[in-house]
């Protein structure tokens, strides 16, 4: 709150009643002028300057964000598995040099009808003695929108492999792999089968 100035009129009403009014110390000086004193300027208070550490941009980013890959692409599981048939003839296969003895199409197919189907072919097929087979399942369908979640295309495509690695199917696999291109590519595996004993 700031303080206000005394006008003319209040100043004289001061001197008049210190005229008439007797001191109770009279031994200590009186001043003459009975004016206010001035207000007192504050002084400027500096502020200290903020230390600042040195920096370079990002120095406390971490150097690669971790990447939460749940669950391997398909094409990728099937590679890294182990060559569990003869190596020649797994690189001949790979190339599409060797033709498959049988072949089963699954496209338009449901899974509730695919799965048998392909049971059925795969266990007639070691049954024949064949050791080459070509399963189609075809790519999917590509979706206009995947949403928040991805969901994988293709669900034979998915199911495929999954089923031949489950019994019965189980024991008369040797070894999946995708297609080659000349086979069908990415919508295609061929299944090596166990010779009969």
């Amino acid at each position: 709150m700031t303080r206000r100035r005394l006008t003319s009129d209040e100043i004289d009403l001061w001197r008049k009643v210190v005229e008439k009014a007797e001191r109770l110390h009279p031994e200590s000086t009186s001043s003459s002028d009975a004016r206010p004193l001035p207000m007192p300027k504050p002084k400027p208070v500096k502020a200290p300057k903020p230390r600042v550490e040195p920096f370079s941009l990002g120095q406390t980013a971490k150097a690669h964000p971790v990447r939460h890959d749940l669950k391997p692409a398909l094409a990728e599981s099937l590679e890294s598995a182990k060559v569990q048939m003869d190596r020649k003839a797994f690189t001949r296969m790979k190339r599409g040099k060797l033709k498959p003895d049988a072949r089963i199409d699954l496209h338009g197919m449901r899974v509730d009808t695919a799965h048998p189907a392909l049971t059925r072919f795969i266990l007639s097929a070691q049954a024949s003695g064949h050791r080459l087979v070509l399963v189609i399942t075809g790519k999917g369908k590509t979706k206009p929108d995947d949403g928040p979640i991805p969901t994988p295309r293709g669900v034979l495509k998915h199911q495929v492999p999954q089923w031949l690695r489950m019994p019965p199917l189980a024991q008369a696999v040797l070894q999946i792999s995708s297609a080659h291109i000349s086979h069908g590519g990415d919508g295609a595996y061929y299944v090596y089968l166990r010779r009969t004993r």
